[in-house]
C-alpha cells in the first residue's frame, strides 16, 4: 500500500495513494508539478538576488581611504554612466528596498549586505528541501499512477481473453 507523507506540518496529513483514482493521481501529480515550477521561479528569483547582493558587498569592499578622489562611473540608468568623482570613503547609499535608501557607514554597508546574503541563502535552501520532499511525492504519485495503468491494462486484457 503506497502513502504519501511529508515531514509533519501543520494542515498536512498522510494521504493513501492506492486509493484515489487515476484522474485523481493526474491531478495531484500536475498540482505538484506547478509547485515545483513555482520553487524553481523562486529559487532563480532568490539566486539574482543573492548575486546582487554579493556584488554590492564586493563593490564596498573596494572603497578605501585611498580611493577617494578617484575618478568612477556613477550609473544613471542600466545603460548610461557618467564620470564621477568618489568623494566620501566612509559613508555610502544603499537601497534597502521599496524604494528606500539609508545612509551606512562602510562597516555598517558590508555587514548589511553579508546578512542580506546569509538571508536569502537560507531561503533558498528552505525552498530546495521543499523542493526535494515536494519531487519525493511526486515521484510516488507517478509510480501509483504507472502500477494502476498497468493493473488496468492487464484487466482489460483479461477481460478480452
Amino acid at each position: 500500500m503506497a502513502s504519501v507523507s511529508t515531514a509533519p506540518a501543520p494542515g498536512m496529513h498522510q494521504i493513501d495513494l492506492s486509493k484515489l483514482s487515476l484522474p485523481q493521481l493526474a491531478q495531484l501529480k500536475q498540482q505538484l508539478d506547478q509547485e515545483l515550477n513555482v520553487f524553481q521561479d523562486s529559487l532563480q528569483t532568490l539566486k539574482i538576488a543573492q548575486s546582487k547582493f554579493v556584488e554590492s558587498g564586493e563593490s564596498v569592499e573596494k572603497i578605501t581611504p585611498a580611493t577617494k578622489g578617484k575618478t568612477i562611473l556613477v550609473p544613471l540608468t542600466g545603460s548610461m554612466y557618467v564620470p564621477g568623482t568618489l568623494m566620501d570613503t566612509d559613508n555610502v547609499i544603499i537601497d534597502i528596498g521599496t524604494g528606500y535608501y539609508a545612509q551606512k557607514d562602510i562597516e555598517g554597508a558590508k555587514d548589511y549586505f553579508k546578512r542580506k546574503v546569509q538571508f536569502v541563502t537560507e531561503q533558498m535552501e528552505k525552498i530546495q528541501m521543499m523542493g526535494v520532499e515536494k519531487t519525493k511525492v511526486r515521484e510516488a504519485i507517478c509510480m501509483m499512477l504507472e502500477m494502476k495503468m498497468q493493473a488496468q491494462a492487464q484487466a482489460r486484457k483479461a477481460s478480452t481473453s
